[in-house]
């Protein structure tokens, strides 16, 4: 006999987590598969974990902001303890570099102002106060190493930045997701690792629970697909594309570690920044280590991939993301040895995440989220539960979006932004940047 319960996510990762713990605290028994052996083991652990609130959309920055506060009060978010210990958010700000090519974010501090997010606009006098190992030549556009202009300055040098100081990040991922598993398990729900989802189970034109690769199955009313770069094969296992305008795509990605140049305290004295005029992004890690990553510069290529099967190793990726920052950093020694991480982005035509329901009744979605929805894991996680509880009522979300209150924010957002059958978002930025 099928064992059964309320509902059923799919990943355990750090959005997988928060919907499970939101789930549980709605009141339905929830259930957590995952095919590794425990919380936030997949692409979650390689995330830079960047916490920030700077996106090119409304909707995206409150949504950024909301997430921001749990993250602040993360010990209080959680009402529990883990054995273990609880992640540690470094809450150290966040500096964006000002260029022609993101309008030197005027467009990003209008939506600031609208919403109340503090900020400050720095000239090349702080910023280089703040970064005394900072050259601020302009390298834009960003290139590769073949090019014959890498390294040539095109005779600008960078005039500013916007410093936003509530921002930061993670220092463990891997540790906060565990976490939410904890909060999650204390508010009734279950977790089942090292097993994979290998048919979802449908009946009348609904979802009606999962079967594993051991056999076994669970009936359950709603399942919910957070299965990262997996999503598009766990939505082609439910029927669930048909109706979709908006797909996704499993991503490679490698992430630079390297450590700081001699005599620099990059640890204490820096904090993540982007960094658009050279395409890369960085952020301090513990032992004075640089974690480096790219941007999605028109220069780099986009490596699509099958998540059951890629090459893991480091490629020259790498080195150019390595020297591309070493422009701005010219003390940096880049080691012969490649360190870093080689993972996967679940990543949506527009880069922005869905979450949404499906075409098939029971079944939802909390997918296209990585690159830029780390931080954004425990609001989402409670607006996936209240979407649940939106649809069990008998509305229409296709048609009547739910309108999601922000709690710390105190307003509301049309939750339709982030459908599976919406157009292209042109305010995108078309990159992890959301």
């Amino acid at each position: 006999m099928a064992e059964t319960t309320d509902a059923i996510v799919i990943g355990a990762g750090i959005i997988g987590a928060a919907t499970t713990l939101e789930l549980a605290r709605a009141g339905f028994r929830t259930l957590c598969v995952d095919s590794l052996p425990a919380a936030g083991y997949g692409p979650t652990s390689g995330s830079c974990a960047v916490i920030r609130v700077h996106y090119s959309t409304f909707e995206g920055t409150a949504f950024a902001y909301e997430g921001y506060h749990y993250w602040r009060d993360w010990a209080d978010y959680l009402g529990v303890a883990d054995e273990r210990g609880l992640a540690e958010f470094r809450d150290i700000g966040c500096m964006v570099m000002c260029t022609d090519e993101n309008g030197h974010l005027k467009k990003h501090t209008d939506i600031c102002d609208e919403i109340g997010i503090p900020y400050q606009r720095w000239d090349a006098a702080k910023i280089e106060e703040r970064l005394p190992f900072y050259d601020l030549r302009s390298y834009f556009p960003p290139k590769r190493l073949d090019d014959p202009d890498f390294g040539h300055s095109n005779g600008c040098r960078l005039k500013g930045s916007v410093f936003f100081p509530t921002a930061g990040y993670v220092t463990d991922p891997q540790l906060a997701t565990h976490n939410l598993q904890r909060a999650a398990e204390a508010a009734g729900a279950t977790f089942r690792f090292g097993r994979t989802v290998t048919e979802i189970l449908t009946g009348a034109g609904r979802v009606s629970g999962v079967r594993l690769d051991d056999g076994t199955m669970t009936s359950a009313p709603i399942v919910v697909n957070v299965a990262g770069p997996a999503s598009a094969k766990v939505n082609a296992m439910a029927g669930a594309l048909d109706d979709m305008t908006i797909s996704t795509r499993a991503l490679k990605q490698e992430v630079v570690h390297v450590p700081a140049p001699d005599g620099v305290d990059f640890f204490n004295a820096a904090f993540p920044i982007s960094d658009n005029d050279i395409g890369c992004y960085c952020r301090p890690e513990k032992g004075n280590y640089i974690l480096i990553g790219s941007e999605d510069p028109a220069c780099d290529p986009r490596e699509w991939v099958d998540p059951d099967g890629y090459d893991t190793n480091f490629t020259d990726q790498w080195t150019h993301q390595a020297y591309r920052y070493a422009q701005r950093v010219p003390s940096l020694g880049i080691p012969s040895r490649m360190q870093g991480v080689v993972d996967l982005y679940d990543v949506s035509d527009d880069w922005i995440p869905i979450y949404d329901k499906s075409a098939v009744d029971g079944f939802f979605m909390a997918i296209g989220t990585s690159g830029n929805q780390f931080k954004n894991a425990p609001i989402a996680g409670k607006m996936m539960a209240a979407l649940v509880a939106y649809c069990a009522e008998g509305h229409d979300h296709d048609t009547n979006p739910l309108q999601f209150e922000l709690p710390y924010l105190g307003r509301s957002i049309d939750a339709g932004f982030y459908s599976r059958k919406r157009p292209i978002n042109k305010e995108s930025s078309f990159s992890v940047l959301g």
